[in-house]
C-alpha cells in the first residue's frame, strides 16, 4: 500500500479508536452506575467532567500540535487517552471515575488537531477533503462498532476488562503510526511561527469558520447523544428495536463524509478555486437540513429514520468541507493552533445546545428541537459565505501553501 494511503488509513483508525474509547462508559453505564451506586445526577457530573476537559483542550492540543508536529503529538495523545481509558478499570467510586474521565477528555481532542495538521503536511489540496472525510467517517464507524465490541468484551471479561482491552488498541496503533508517518516534503523541518498564529484569529475568515462551526456542529452532538433516547421515548422503540436501527444514521454519515470530500476534490481537479469548490458542496448540504422538520412531525417511524439518515449524510458532507477549508487557507505551521480555536467553538456550541435541548425536550417535547436543528446549517452557511472569501490577507505572512 502506498505510504500516503497507509497514513490515511492510520488516521481513520485513530478516530475509530478515539470513539470506541469514549463510548465505553456509555455502553457500560447501566452496569457501572449500579455497581458504583451512582445516581443519575452523579453520572451526569462525570460526563460533564469529560466534556469540560475536551472543550478546553481543543486549544491546548492545537498549540502542542504546532510545537511538536503531527507525528509526535498524535502518538502522545493516543498514548495519553489510551492509558486514561484503561485506568477506568480501577475506579471504585464516582470521584475516581470522574478523574479518569477528565483525563480522557484532556487527551481525545488532540486526535483531530493532529489529524488536521497531518492532512496539511501529507496530502495535496485536491486530496485533503477526501482524507478529512475519512477522519469524519471514523467517528461514525467508532460509534457503530463500540456497542458491539464493548458488550462482547463485557461478556467475555468484565466491565473493567473491557476498558483495559479498549485502551490497549491505541498502544498497538502507536508504533505503526511512528514508523509510517512522512510529510510530503520528505521530512524536511518546517519552521514554526510561534507568535504568528494569534494574528490569524482576527481575520474575517477565522470569525466565519468559528461561527459556522458553533452553529452547525451541535447538530451532530444532538444525534450522537439523543438519538437512542428519542427513538425509545418519542417513537416507542424497545431497546432491541432501537439497537437494530440506531446504526443506520451513522452509516449514512460515513457515506456523506466520503461523498462530500470526493465531490469537492473532483471540482478542484477541474480547476475550481478551493473555497469555491468547498462552498459548492456545502450549499446543497445545508439546504437538505430542514428535512429535520419532517422527522419531528411524521407519524411514520420509517420516514423519521429515513429523514435522520438524510440529515446525518448532509451534515457530514458539510462538516468535511468546512473542516478542510482550514487546511486550504492557513499555513500548515499554524493549522493545529487555529483549528483548536475553531474547534473550541464546536465544543462550546455543543455544551450550550445540549443544555438547551434538555430543557426544550422537558418542557415541550422534541418538535422544537428538530425545528431548530433544521435551520442551524442554513444560518451557518450565511455566516460562512459572508466572511470566508478568498485568500488570507495578513501582513507579513502568506495564506495557504
Amino acid at each position: 500500500m502506498p505510504r500516503r494511503a497507509w497514513i490515511a488509513v492510520l488516521l481513520f483508525l485513530s478516530v475509530v479508536i478515539n470513539y470506541i474509547d469514549r463510548q465505553c462508559l456509555s455502553v457500560l453505564a447501566p452496569v457501572i452506575t449500579k455497581e458504583l451506586q451512582l445516581t443519575p445526577t452523579g453520572y451526569a457530573a462525570i460526563l460533564n467532567w469529560f466534556q469540560v476537559a475536551y472543550t478546553v483542550m481543543y486549544v491546548g492540543s492545537g498549540l502542542l500540535v504546532d510545537r511538536w508536529g503531527a507525528k509526535v503529538s498524535l502518538g502522545v495523545f493516543m498514548g495519553w487517552w489510551s492509558v486514561a481509558n484503561a485506568l477506568h478499570a480501577f475506579a471504585t467510586n464516582a470521584a475516581g471515575l470522574g478523574v479518569f474521565r477528565f483525563l480522557l477528555g484532556l487527551g481525545e481532542p488532540g486526535n483531530f488537531m493532529a489529524g488536521f495538521r497531518a492532512i496539511s503536511d501529507c496530502f495535496q489540496k485536491q486530496e485533503r477533503a477526501m482524507v478529512n472525510g475519512l477522519l469524519n467517517a471514523g467517528s461514525s464507524v467508532g460509534a457503530m462498532v463500540a456497542p458491539f465490541l464493548v458488550t462482547w468484551l463485557y461478556g467475555q471479561l468484565s466491565w473493567r476488562g473491557a476498558f483495559v482491552v479498549c485502551g490497549a488498541l491505541g498502544v498497538v496503533w502507536i508504533p505503526l503510526w511512528l514508523a509510517s508517518y512522512e510529510p510530503l516534503d520528505g521530512g524536511a523541518a518546517r519552521k514554526a511561527k510561534p507568535a504568528g498564529w494569534q494574528r490569524y484569529l482576527w481575520l474575517p475568515q477565522s470569525f466565519g469558520l468559528m461561527g459556522s462551526r458553533f452553529l452547525s456542529d451541535p447538530v451532530w452532538w444532538f444525534y450522537l447523544f439523543w438519538l437512542p433516547k428519542y427513538l425509545m421515548d418519542a417513537r416507542g422503540f424497545t431497546l432491541k428495536e432501537m439497537a437494530l436501527v440506531a446504526w443506520m444514521p451513522y452509516l449514512s454519515a460515513d457515506l456523506g463524509a466520503m461523498a462530500g470530500g470526493w465531490a469537492s476534490g473532483v471540482l478542484i481537479g477541474r480547476g475550481w478555486d478551493v473555497v469555491r469548490a468547498r462552498t459548492a458542496v456545502m450549499l446543497p448540504a445545508a439546504l437538505m437540513m430542514p428535512v429535520s422538520l419532517i422527522v419531528g412531525t411524521t407519524p411514520s417511524a420509517a420516514v423519521a429514520i429515513g429523514g435522520i439518515c438524510l440529515v446525518t449524510f448532509a451534515h457530514m458532507a458539510w462538516k468535511t468541507n468546512l473542516s478542510t477549508v482550514t487546511n486550504d487557507l492557513y499555513p500548515a505551521e499554524v493549522v493545529g493552533s487555529v483549528s483548536g480555536v475553531f474547534a473550541f467553538g464546536n465544543g462550546l456550541g455543543g455544551l450550550l445546545f445540549t443544555a438547551l435541548t434538555g430543557w426544550v425536550v422537558e418542557v415541550s417535547g422534541y418538535f422544537w428541537v428538530f425545528a431548530l436543528m433544521g435551520v442551524l446549517h442554513p444560518l451557518a452557511f450565511l455566516v460562512f459565505r459572508g466572511l470566508v472569501r478568498g485568500e488570507l490577507k495578513l501582513a507579513g505572512a502568506e495564506g495557504g501553501e
